[in-house]
């Protein structure tokens, strides 16, 4: 809002059934880093997993973003990755040229989407949603790690949970 350019595309109008599976809420695997840590007062981000179908985890990362916003998360605290083809908004800023689109990235003041292999130009924001939608294992084994330190406070994995415990388990 108020930045000069293009409208943003507007995110899908119709939405699917909100099911409380959807929501973005404690479901970290047994084991894993879940809570504060103790040392130094330095702390661990909670880790949320949203089961969805390749296909349907760009849509479960939309629902986790707008549940964000709607529980007052400012839009500038959300980074979303994706590991497959790319996010609808990341296509259409793009077309304007990299500069303009990672000057957005670093203006810090709206959702900020992504591909995994530009996770590492990203900086860190309080919570970052992943979306297992597709690519390779080795991206979105790659992701993870890099995702869980650049988020503060949360990260939230929207795909198969059966494949994101075996990656959670194999480095995270």
């Amino acid at each position: 809002p108020g930045r000069p350019g293009p409208a943003r595309p507007a995110p899908p109008a119709q939405r699917t059934s909100r099911e409380p599976a959807a929501k973005p809420g404690p479901s970290a695997p047994a084991g894993s880093p879940a809570g504060p840590a103790t040392d130094a007062g330095a702390s661990v981000p909670q880790i949320q997993l949203i089961p969805a179908s390749v296909e349907g985890a760009l849509d479960a990362a939309e629902e986790a973003v707008d549940l964000l916003l709607d529980s007052g998360r400012a839009p500038g605290e959300v980074l979303v990755i994706t590991t497959g083809d790319p996010h609808p908004w990341a296509t259409h800023e793009l077309s304007f040229g990299e500069a303009s689109y990672w000057a957005q990235h670093d203006a810090g003041d709206d959702v900020f989407y992504a591909d995994a292999a530009a996770l590492d130009r990203a900086v860190s924001r309080p919570v970052v949603v992943v979306a297992i939608n597709g690519g390779s294992e080795e991206t979105a084994v790659g992701a993870l790690p890099t995702a869980l330190t650049r988020a503060g406070a949360l990260l939230i994995v929207c795909g198969d949970p059966q494949r994101i415990n075996a990656m959670l388990g194999a480095g995270v």
